[in-house]
């Protein structure tokens, strides 16, 4: 088993998903976890996705002094996952590809300790995914295109911060293959 710095620890999971997430309501959403819906404006040329307004939404308490934007490309059927952050909270927004994204809440003092969120989203489910410190995550692309993840952090990247878990790590129990067969 993987040894985690305090306060984080592996939970022990039953083998799933965990809990589905399809609303910014949800009773089962991870504490401090929030989904947002990304408007998409389509024309005869294409869309324009607006994805983050500093000190706006779910991004309006990132100091623009070191807010950071990146984006990660991945090919269908590739799992990234898991890793977590100790000070970091991560804010995604999937602008290509369809990802199924994996939460885990690490924090064994988080009254959902032990939790797991999926949320599936992508172009056809524009949405913004806050991630705070402590909760594992990770994404697997779905469908036939490849996935692109944009994402903003409210620090710069350290990676002092980051630790680092096996996709398949037995405790964690999170099951990536297709459900709907």
């Amino acid at each position: 088993m993987i040894a985690l710095p305090a306060p984080l620890e592996l939970p022990l999971c039953a083998p799933g998903l965990g809990s589905l997430i399809q609303s910014h309501s949800s009773k089962d959403l991870i504490a401090g976890v929030q989904i947002a819906p990304v408007t998409l404006w389509p024309d005869d040329r294409g869309y324009f996705l607006e994805l983050v307004r500093m000190k706006c939404g779910l991004a309006s308490s990132f100091p623009a002094e070191s807010t950071q934007v990146s984006a990660s490309m991945m090919y269908p059927g590739n799992i990234k996952a898991f890793h977590f952050h100790l000070k970091q909270t991560d804010l995604w927004t999937a602008v290509a590809g369809m990802l199924q994204v994996a939460l885990v809440d690490l924090r064994s003092s988080s009254p959902t300790f032990g939790s797991r969120n999926t949320i599936y989203t992508g172009i056809l489910k524009p949405l913004q995914v806050l991630i705070p410190p402590g909760v594992a995550h990770g994404y697997k692309v779905i469908g036939t295109d490849p996935g692109m993840l944009v994402y903003a952090t409210d620090r710069f990247y350290d990676p002092a911060d980051e630790g680092r878990i096996p996709y398949d790590e037995p405790s964690i129990n999170y099951d990536w293959t297709i459900q709907h067969k």
